[in-house]
Parts: structure tokens; C-alpha cells; sequence
């Protein structure tokens, strides 16, 4: 620790402070909650005074985040939103209603916490990660600086050891299960189901919209452990897809205290389960909570939703279609292909990829190869990247089994290049996709919305 920040009066500008935040990415994934514990009594346990609902999930947690956070600012109410990875900046994982928190405001906040953190380090706790430490940083702005009505508090990773669950939320969502980050979670759909029913606590009503029979079972018991109600789709209640309007999609919800005729203005056949997954945390709310939400401004919010990365379509006059969606796992990959073919008719579709090393990147393949005509393997921008060659390999192996017969693969590790290349190959009646890890997707963003102050990171 040293003199280097004698007086902790240490980082002097925002860009020192997000740099100190990051710098802590090397202490990795430590599931766990003792530091983030520690970190809590040393403020004295300010995520006590707030309310959370506490969203966990393989995919759609971004999304349904976005759905609750929209609804409930339309319908008044002062709201916080916590997420990660951030698509832009750095600012983006805290929002105060819709906003990134300021710069000025997480420089100060990291000043707080640089003493807690090094007092901590020098423990056998060891130093606090890059995650703990953001999320100290968001109860700490939430409680102390904008005090929202409600906090939407999406997971890290899993549920049960991950640092989000120091909170005692008002409602919990699970919106489904997937094979994701099996080298920390587990590699069976019971174990990965485990660790997400790991945010149910006691007498807080639980969501879900997950669907294999062994992960509903998981949540059943740790739903009936801690005695409270489990809200699951098909069972207490249904939504169904009603079909397309325009740029919007609409679908029935039919729940235990009332039915609704939603439009969402987000594309993807899986955002309808996202949005039905966040209509039911809200009508728990209004029935159990005593929240009021008139039913136009529900609709309203539902209708207005927008999250970046997500089945987003970024086209200009000079430029092909392109469509970004971070689907970077089967279940993703699986979404993305029926989104396409519900929303997007084209001639021939182009997909540029680009992976983290860590990944279940053949049966993402399987799902995605039978629609494509030509893949553009990259690399994204990040130290745990997969090397585009390693995943020519994958591809080319399932080539014959699952793609169709004149299918081009090519290799392009600089994503810059790889993107000027999917530009240049896609007509105006075919698609460019570009799909894979968010880091992929915020540069590739950034670039063709011309943003110059674009970070990026988990």
C-alpha cells in the first residue's frame, strides 16, 4: 500500500478513478460474500435502507432490467439501475432515472471507498475485486447520494455467491437458466439453477420464466425453503406472442390479478418472455407493495423500452442493414436465429462473430450456422478473447452437419477490418449481423454510431 495514496486524497480526476476500479479486474471472479460484507459494515450497512428488486438469469437480465426501470419511471416513481456489463462507459452500470451517475459522483464515492478497500486488501480477506468494489459503489450512491424509490439490481454472475446478494430485496426475478459461465457455475442445468435460486430469501416473492422441468424444480424447493411464492410462467402466469406491428411486437398476459394486450418496441421473440417476466415483478408490486401504476403508463413504459446491443438495428442511407445482438451462448444463439427469422426476411444473411475464451461456442455454432451464408470470424478487443483461427476450426468441423452447402467461412481478427468487410459483402436485401460478446458488440456500436468516448468492460 505505501505512500502512493498517503491521505487518500489519491485519485484526482474520474478517469484515475475508473482506472483504480478496473485495475482491480486481476483479483478475477471470487464468489463469495465475505469482502463485500466487510465493505458494508465498514459504511454501516447503508443497502439496508433501500429497496431492490434483485434480477438473476442466463440471459434477458439487461432487458428485463430495462423493462421495470422504464415502467416504473413512467409511472412516477424515482428509480436506480444496476447493471453490468455497460455497453458505453463506464458511468452506465449506475443509473439514477435513466441517467449515468456523474463523473464528479463516482470520483467521490471511489475516495471513500480507496481506504475501505486498502484496509481490506491487507487482510486475509485479500483485496476486494473490480465487482465488489463497482457494487459497493452503487449501494453507496443509491443510499447516500439520489435515494431512488427503488433500486433494479441486476446479478454479476449466478446468484448465491454473487456480491448483489448482500440485499434483501422486495421482489426477486429469475428469468431463466442457461449454460453460461459453467467454469464457475456448474456445468448442469440443476447446479447453474442452484447458484440463481441463490437470491430467493425468505418471504420475498420470486419470478421466473424458466423452462427445463429439473431447474423449476431447483427453484420450487428453494422457493418452498423459504416459504414464500414462486411466480412461474405457465403455471401462474401465461403470455403469448399476438403478433407484429410496425416496428413493435405484441403478445396476451394473462396473470393472477389482471390481463393485459402488451407492445414492446423491442425486437427478438425472447424479449416478450423478458417483458412478461417483468410485468408480473410489477404486478407484485402494485397488489402486494402498494406501488400505483396506472395501466396507460404501463403500457406506455412497456412500449417505450429500448436496451442497447440487443437485437438493434443500426442502418443509415450509405450503409447495409446491420444487426447487433450480444447472444453469446446457445440459448442466445438459439433466440437470435427465431428473431430472425420472425423479423428480419432478407436474401442472404452475413454474420461476423467474435468470442471470449471461456464459452459453450460449438452448440452456439449448431443453433446459428443452418441460416448463414457467409461468417466472419473476429476477435474483440479484451484479454479473454478466443482466437478467431480456434473458432474457424470449431466451425469448420460442424460445416457439413449444420451448414448449408455453400457456406463461406473467413477470418478476420481485427474487428475493424472484419466489420468494413461485412459492410462491403451485404446487399441491400441481405442482413449483416453482428453477434458474440458484448465487448465485440460495444466497439462495433460505437464505430458505426461514431461515438469517440466510448469504455468498455465488465
Amino acid at each position: 500500500m505505501g505512500d502512493r495514496f498517503e491521505g487518500f486524497s489519491s485519485l484526482r480526476t474520474y478517469a484515475e478513478a475508473a482506472d483504480w476500479i478496473n485495475g482491480l479486474i486481476p483479483f478475477g471472479i471470487r464468489p463469495g460474500m465475505a469482502r463485500i460484507e466487510k465493505m458494508m459494515e465498514m459504511l454501516g450497512h447503508p443497502h439496508r435502507r433501500l429497496k431492490f428488486i434483485h434480477v438473476a438469469g442466463t440471459n434477458g437480465k439487461g432487458s428485463t432490467c430495462a423493462f421495470l426501470t422504464r415502467v416504473l419511471l413512467q409511472s412516477g416513481y424515482t428509480v436506480g439501475t444496476y447493471t453490468s456489463p455497460y455497453i458505453t462507459k463506464f458511468t452506465n452500470r449506475f443509473q439514477y432515472n435513466g441517467e449515468d451517475i456523474p463523473e464528479e459522483t463516482l470520483l467521490m464515492l471511489a475516495n471513500r471507498l480507496y481506504p475501505i478497500v486498502e484496509e481490506i486488501a491487507a487482510t486475509e480477506l485479500g483485496s476486494p475485486t473490480m465487482f465488489e468494489v463497482s457494487t459497493a459503489l452503487a449501494i453507496l450512491y443509491y443510499a447516500e447520494e439520489c435515494v431512488p424509490d427503488i433500486v433494479v439490481w441486476e446479478t454479476g454472475l449466478g446468484g448465491r455467491l454473487d456480491v448483489t446478494n448482500i440485499v434483501y430485496p422486495v421482489v426477486s426475478v429469475i428469468t431463466n437458466i442457461g449454460m453460461d459461465h459453467t467454469d464457475i457455475l456448474g456445468d448442469t442445468v440443476e447446479q447453474i439453477a442452484f447458484e440463481k435460486a441463490g437470491i430467493i430469501k425468505p418471504g420475498v416473492p420470486v419470478v421466473s420464466c424458466v423452462q427445463q422441468p429439473e431447474a423449476i424444480e431447483v427453484l420450487r424447493k428453494k422457493a418452498e425453503e423459504c416459504r414464500t411464492t414462486l411466480y412461474l410462467a405457465g403455471e401462474k402466469f401465461t403470455f403469448e406472442y399476438t403478433g407484429d406491428h410496425g416496428s413493435h411486437q405484441s403478445f396476451h398476459f394473462n396473470g393472477p390479478f389482471r390481463e393485459y394486450d402488451i407492445e414492446i418496441g423491442m425486437k427478438g421473440e425472447y424479449q416478450i418472455a423478458n417483458a412478461a417476466g417483468a410485468l408480473m415483478a410489477l404486478e407484485v408490486l402494485r397488489q402486494y407493495m402498494a406501488f400505483v401504476m396506472e395501466e396507460e403508463d404501463m403500457l406506455k413504459g412497456f412500449r417505450d423500452t429500448v436496451w442497447a446491443g440487443r437485437m438493434e438495428e443500426i442502418s443509415s442511407n450509405s450503409a447495409p442493414r446491420i444487426v447487433l445482438d450480444g447472444a453469446h451462448n446457445p440459448e442466445g444463439a438459439e433466440s437470435l436465429r427465431k428473431s430472425i427469422e420472425r423479423h428480419y426476411p432478407h436474401k442472404r444473411l452475413n454474420l461476423m462473430m467474435g468470442m471470449l475464451a471461456n464459452k459453450h461456442h460449438e452448440s452456439y455454432l449448431k443453433h446459428i450456422l443452418p441460416i448463414v451464408d457467409t461468417l466472419i470470424l473476429t476477435e474483440p478487443d479484451f484479454r479473454k478473447k478466443m482466437d478467431a483461427a480456434a473458432l474457424r476450426d470449431i466451425a469448420e468441423g460442424l460445416k457439413h452437419s449444420y451448414g448449408k452447402p455453400d457456406l463461406q467461412i473467413i477470418v478476420e481478427p481485427d474487428w475493424k477490418n472484419a466489420l468494413e468487410l461485412l459492410k462491403s459483402r451485404t446487399e441491400a436485401e441481405d442482413l449483416a449481423v453482428v453477434s458474440g460478446t458484448l465487448y465485440l458488440i460495444s466497439d462495433v456500436r460505437a464505430a458505426l454510431l461514431g461515438q469517440s468516448d466510448s469504455e468498455k468492460g465488465w
